[in-house]
């Protein structure tokens, strides 16, 4: 019955789960898996996402599923056959990525050709149809009706032109959605078996670069891949058409295209460059700012906030210099390409001047419309070359990942019978993390651990300990001997590794509930009571590396997690330490002789008195077995053991003596056995009612304008972008005057050939200067918004609250720091500049069309009336899964960094194949809504094109309809003075109507296409917007006083009634608490694990601001005092030890206030000096990620060290000893002493002794003062909190022996 109960109070939302996983067993296919032909022609199967997108915002779930074909794990299956092909063919460093993508997708990418050169095809038809139609106005009728057939002609050419080129995009991007599903899936894959050698060579925020930003060029590419051939064809059949038109003139423009090409090439080269150092420069950028987000509390607790910040900004206006290099390059190549069509007809007809060949309405407007028509794609070469130079060094960068260093399978030999005596055997086996070490990190490892057997392994800090598990887990090279490993393992690491979800996923790591197993582990790790203090029970979601559970509650996650694997061999990497003595002495119980007594264990512990109930104690010296055997002989034979048993023993007594000693003694003999009341563990943390990750923000409806507004706002953007424009107008009002004196002078007699050609250069050549000013003006405006926009998200995020951050998946912030800052940075100004530009092309051929022949009005009008309703139907559902898109990325990133940080355990309980399917899952569940978006853009862009080509075949409709005199005579008059030249010049504006009528079509479309393409880039603005405003740490409008230097000089610290809420509205965590700690005390702070202790100390740094009653140190209010300068005069030691990727001086001195020579003395201090001396680059030595190449206890001693140099006269120790082993704590105990006999030390600690001889004691239960007072008084008192927790950690101590 009980157990009934127990299960109904920690595993609540069964139900509420049970009906999720039955919505996602039903969820829907795509309607394009089983649209039939004319459904897919016209992208019909996508209306019924579209109308529910109109009538409602769109949610995930309303996005049917991906067709199996579209999916990322068939992508991820195709490229990775592809790529065993390619380096089976041309061995590991030969490989070539591209051609494994090509081998995958050159089906797809063949028919999308076909699309490709039907367009093409189609496009030329335009022309021919204009010069039968020159002929017809002429009054050379072929046959009765021939206009009518022309109008015909000309209308099914722009259908099939129309279906055809809307279905090599949607091909296309088809194919680079499934190409970016499968490198992200490879680079994944990849990540989950990178040695530590590949790991140095890329680091986390490179990694996630990878993925978000080359992957995502690389899918961009196949929408420009067919482009590169199709401009060129287009250009072949313009200029035969031209040729068929004015003869050899041609040539000279033919000409000017191939020195356009030559002069581009050299630009295209540096380009490439440009991006590859833009690339690396954004690496270097990312991993900083990854590494900062990571350890953002560490920043504030230490106020390096500015330094750090600074340093991201140095490496931000490096990357700056890059961009500036590569859009003003990609703005060289865009003068060239928008130039060159001028250049083209000026040649030509300058050529045919020349020649004497003669110039009439028929050839002329028969060359003007191929290349009006053509010029949109010519102008778009310059994002064909950008296109191509990205995916070349995209496609470099990822294949040199892949190709990276890989853990060794055979490292280790492994079984799965568990019928072997020998669990673990190792033979004369040397390991080393780093091959470029001359002393292996392990040396001559020679062990066998029988199965059932319970192996303890410890050592001083850095002797070798953690490293000897991971070379059991293969995780490290061996350079010699051999290990074998029988039977599954479970390994529990020294920094705990929690996953982003629920309690409940953590501990199953993807094995079914088993409600009795379940059970029966959250009792073996003293869970229970946790869970049960929970609203949501083990249904609570933890934060980002376990952000709103304590250090211990973390611990006892992961140790569930092993147990309820169910494993034959356990490693255990020092998991006690961050738990109090009471809970270590029940998992002891529970866990190491209970639900684990028939396994395997190997245990890594700096807990002597755990030692005796071993099987086998292994100790470490300097990575060598120093001695091996049962604790008695050890004690016995071992001189080094002997010492260790005697620093602890020392530790416990020598904080212990006099009356204390004597008070515990009588405590323990009168009172031993009393059974012990557990008060059950809060999480202090925690906000009460909610879960504390929240769902991204996302903006809902229609934001109009506002996006562009703000992206203007910045810098100077309406500035910028007005002047753009009004270039542009110039450039197009010169273009159509060229064109209109042509139209209303060829076949002039009055007007000579000469003069004809002479103005038309003359008008056309002297627009070049605005077509550069415009690109020059449009690339300005986007590197200052860049730059605008960069600061002040980095600005915003370093002086957000903690509470911002825990409650804010680092990926969410990386993702708007990569991809959504990439696309401003490179993608928004040109978007925008082309968008603008073919609006403005569009309205001016509409212009002229209905200048020539208003009659069309009558059907504008309807047209414009119906594409913007069109544009509004779509754009409701299009908004939507654009913002669901840029929510989608945010999970990859994150999955990613976790993935990233606990890949050793993943791969010690062999979960990659778990984990892969998760992130095929996100990356499907991301590829899903940009796969709609492509098809929406489509129908969209499909059903204009049809209006508008409506409009010019009525346009030709109604030249065939009408008298020839009524075509052009309204236009015609008031330029004219001669009404009797009407009819000459009829045929010249009947031209230039049909010319500007057929790039009406292409260029509306364009037009629209890049507005929906500048819509979509806008969502990365929204997006980083949300950021940029942030709640601060510390509001401007405070008036704050910077205390004097010497501040604080005393170190009296008095809490004044203080009240601490995390939320407002929220129950009070610290409820009122008043005491002093004079100064120069030594003051413990003891309590049950969530009684408050880590809020206080994070009241003291302002990482929380008093909900009510101050803080007072020295006699100033520390709200008052500006964080900085508050942060700046406290020194802490944190629990969990934070190293950053730099060198040892870095880490030791961040702010480089300090010379070698006092570095040097205080790593001698912390006992680092010859450890860091045997490495080649001493002080210059590399520390990794996380300083990963470094011991959990190395890491805390490098804390130590910089708190040494900082020598504040308040100091904290946040439980920072419990990484490391008993003499050395001894020894820096003494050191502490020593160097801050005059500074307050405030302690706070789970292993009782370190804390015993405080000067005060002060105890917490449920936010509240127990008590505080000197402790030997609270040692004589029996009912004290203090006395309890003593007689707790001397009990499990004593029991242990």
């Amino acid at each position: 019955m009980e157990s009934s109960d127990l299960r109904q109070r920690l595993l609540p939302g069964d139900e509420v789960r049970r009906k999720n996983l039955n919505h996602s067993a039903g969820e829907s296919i795509t309607p394009y898996a089983s649209a039939g032909l004319a459904s897919r022609a016209f992208f019909l199967w996508l209306n019924p996402v579209l109308a529910l997108g109109y009538k409602a915002p769109l949610e995930p779930a309303d996005i049917p599923a991906l067709a199996p074909e579209d999916g990322s794990r068939e992508a991820c299956n195709q490229l990775s056959r592809a790529w065993d092909f390619e380096r089976r063919r041309r061995g590991i460093d030969g490989a070539s990525l591209s051609s494994a993508l090509a081998r995958c997708y050159w089906k797809e990418m063949a028919a999308a050709g076909v699309f490709a050169f039907l367009k093409s095809v189609t496009l030329s038809v335009g022309p021919l149809v204009l010069n039968s139609f020159i002929a017809f106005a002429n009054g050379r009728v072929l046959f009765k009706g021939e206009g009518y057939v022309l109008v015909a002609a000309l209308f099914l050419a722009k259908m099939v032109e129309s279906i055809s080129q809307r279905h090599w995009y949607f091909a296309s991007r088809r194919v680079g959605m499934r190409a970016r599903a499968a490198l992200i899936g490879a680079i994944y894959e990849k990540e989950l078996k990178l040695s530590n050698l590949g790991r140095q060579s890329h680091a986390a925020g490179e990694i996630v670069n990878y993925m978000a930003v080359d992957a995502y060029r690389v899918g961009e590419f196949p929408y420009w891949f067919h482009m590169a051939w199709t401009v060129p064809l287009q250009i072949f059949i313009a200029m035969g058409i031209i040729y068929f038109s004015v003869g050899l003139a041609t040539f000279a423009g033919l000409a000017v295209i191939f020195l356009t090409m030559f002069l581009n090439g050299p630009v295209v080269r540096i380009q490439q460059k440009c991006q590859a150092m833009l690339m690396a420069a954004q690496d270097e950028r990312l991993r900083a700012t990854s590494e900062a987000l990571r350890n953002m509390k560490i920043l504030k607790l230490q106020a390096w906030e500015d330094k750090f910040m600074a340093a991201i900004q140095n490496l931000r206006d490096a990357e700056f210099q890059w961009i500036r290099g590569v859009q003003y390059r990609r703005t060289l190549n865009s003068i060239f390409f928008w130039v060159s069509p001028i250049l083209v007809t000026t040649s030509t007809f300058v050529a045919a001047y020349l020649l004497g060949i003669p110039l009439s309405a028929s050839n002329v407007f028969t060359a003007l419309a191929t290349l009006r028509i053509i010029q949109e794609s010519i102008r778009l070469v310059p994002d064909v070359i950008s296109a191509f130079v990205n995916v070349r060094v995209s496609l470099a960068r990822i294949s040199r990942f892949l190709g990276e260093d890989e853990l060794d399978p055979s490292i280790v030999s492994r079984s799965s019978s568990r019928d072997n005596e020998v669990a673990v055997r190792i033979e004369h086996a040397d390991f080393d993390w780093d091959s470029d070490e001359l002393i292996p990190t392990l040396k001559d490892i020679t062990l066998t651990v029988k199965r059932g057997e319970k192996l303890a392994v410890c050592g001083e800090v850095g002797s070798g300990k953690s490293t000897l598990l991971h070379a059991i887990l293969g995780e490290l090279p061996k350079l010699r001997g051999t290990i074998h490993v029988s039977g599954s393992v479970a390994y529990v690491a020294q920094s705990a590794w929690i996953q982003s979800g629920t309690i409940r996923d953590n501990i199953l790591f993807g094995l079914p509930l088993e409600n009795d197993r379940y059970i029966m582990t959250l009792r073996a790790c003293a869970l229970d009571k946790d869970l049960e203090n929970l609203q949501f029970g083990d249904l609570t979601e933890i934060g980002e590396r376990g952000l709103n559970v304590s250090g211990g509650q973390k611990q006892r996650i992961q140790l569930a997690r092993a147990i309820y694997q169910d494993a034959d061999v356990y490693l255990l990497d020092d998991p006690f330490s961050a738990v109090d003595a009471q809970t270590g002495a029940l998992l002891l119980k529970n866990c190491i002789l209970g639900a684990l007594s028939a396994k395997t264990i190997i245990l890594v512990t700096h807990q002597v008195d755990f030692l005796p109930i071993f099987d086998s104690i292994l100790l470490l010296h300097d990575g060598e077995i120093h001695s091996f055997g049962k604790y008695e002989d050890l004690l016995k034979e071992s001189e080094l053991f002997q010492d260790l048993v005697g620093a602890h023993k020392d530790v416990m007594g020598t904080r212990a003596q006099g009356p204390e000693k004597r008070v515990l003694d009588r405590r323990l003999s009168s009172k031993n056995s009393q059974k012990r009341k557990h008060d059950q563990e809060q999480v202090a943390d925690r906000i009460k009612g909610d879960q504390l990750i929240k769902l991204e923000e996302v903006e809902r409806g229609d934001t109009g304008m506002r996006p562009y507004i703000y992206y203007l706002g910045q810098a100077n953007g309406f500035l910028y972008i007005g002047l753009a424009v009004l270039v542009y107008l110039v450039f197009t009002g010169g273009q159509l005057s060229s064109n209109w004196w042509m139209a209303s002078h060829v076949g002039n007699p009055n007007v000579s050939a000469g003069r004809l050609v002479g103005i038309y250069a003359a008008i056309g050549l002297s627009t070049v200067p605005f077509v550069n000013l415009r690109s020059l003006f449009t690339v300005t405006m986007g590197l200052e918004a860049s730059k605008s926009f960069f600061s002040e998200l980095t600005a915003s995020l370093f002086r957000a609250p903690m509470s911002f951050f825990d409650s804010t998946p680092t990926g969410r912030i990386l993702s708007r720091l990569s991809v959504d800052l990439s696309i401003l940075d490179v993608d928004i100004p040109f978007s925008m500049q082309i968008a603008m530009s073919a609006t403005l092309n569009a309205y001016s051929s509409l212009a002229v069309t209905a200048a020539v022949t208003w009659q069309i009005l009558i059907v504008v009008i309807p047209v414009i009336y119906i594409s913007r309703r069109l544009q509004l139907y779509y754009l409701a559902s299009a908004r939507d899964l654009m913002r669901i898109h840029g929510t989608t990325k945010s999970p990859l990133a994150s999955y990613l960094q976790e993935t990233i940080a606990g890949a050793s355990t993943i791969r010690s309980y062999c979960k990659e194949k778990l984990f892969m399917e998760k992130m095929l899952q996100l990356v499907d569940d991301n590829s899903g809504p940009a796969f709609y978006s492509n098809a929406a853009n489509e129908w969209l862009i499909q059903r204009l094109e049809t209006l508008w080509s409506l409009i010019v075949c009525c346009s030709a409709l109604v030249m065939v309809i009408l008298p020839s005199g009524q075509i052009s005579a309204g236009i015609v008059l008031p330029f004219l003075e001669d009404y009797l030249l009407i009819a000459i010049f009829v045929t010249g504006f009947a031209g230039l109507a049909i010319s500007y009528g057929l790039s009406l079509n292409v260029a509306q479309v364009i037009s629209v296409q890049n507005q929906c393409n500048l819509a979509n880039f806008i969502v990365s603005v929204e997006r980083i917007k949300q950021y940029l405003h942030l709640p601060r740490e510390e509001p401007q409008t405070n008036i704050l006083n910077e205390p004097p230097a010497s501040w604080p000089d005393c170190g009296k610290i008095e809490l004044q009634n203080l009240q601490i809420r995390y939320v407002p509205g929220s129950p009070l965590v610290l409820k009122g608490i008043s005491c002093t700690f004079e100064g120069g005390q030594r003051v413990g702070i003891v309590g049950r694990t969530g009684s408050g202790k880590t809020t206080l100390i994070s009241a003291l740094f302002r990482l929380v601001e008093p909900a009510g009653g101050t803080i007072v140190i020295d006699g100033v209010d520390i709200t008052k005092v500006p964080l900085k300068v508050l942060r700046s005069r406290l020194s802490i030691i944190p629990q969990e030890p934070t190293l950053f990727r730099g060198t040892v001086r870095f880490n030791v001195d961040p702010l480089e206030e300090h010379p070698d020579t006092l570095i040097w003395e205080v790593l001698e201090k912390c006992h680092l000096r010859e450890s860091i001396k045997e490495k080649p680059g001493k002080l210059s030595s590399l520390v990794g990620d996380d300083g990963e190449n470094w011991s959990v206890g190395q890491r805390q001693l490098f804390c130590l060290a910089r708190a040494l140099l900082k020598k504040s006269r308040i100091l904290v120790l946040d439980e920072a000893t419990a990484s490391i082993d008993n003499a050395t704590d001894a020894i820096l105990q003494k050191l502490l002493r020593e160097e801050f006999s005059d500074c307050t030390v405030i302690t706070v600690a789970h292993r009782i002794p370190t804390v015993i001889d405080s000067d005060m004691v002060l105890a917490l239960r449920d936010g509240i003062v127990a008590e505080f007072d000197v402790p030997e008084k609270l040692l004589n008192d029996r009912t004290s909190l203090f006395a309890k927790l003593v007689a707790e950690y001397w009990s499990s101590a004593q029991q242990n022996h």
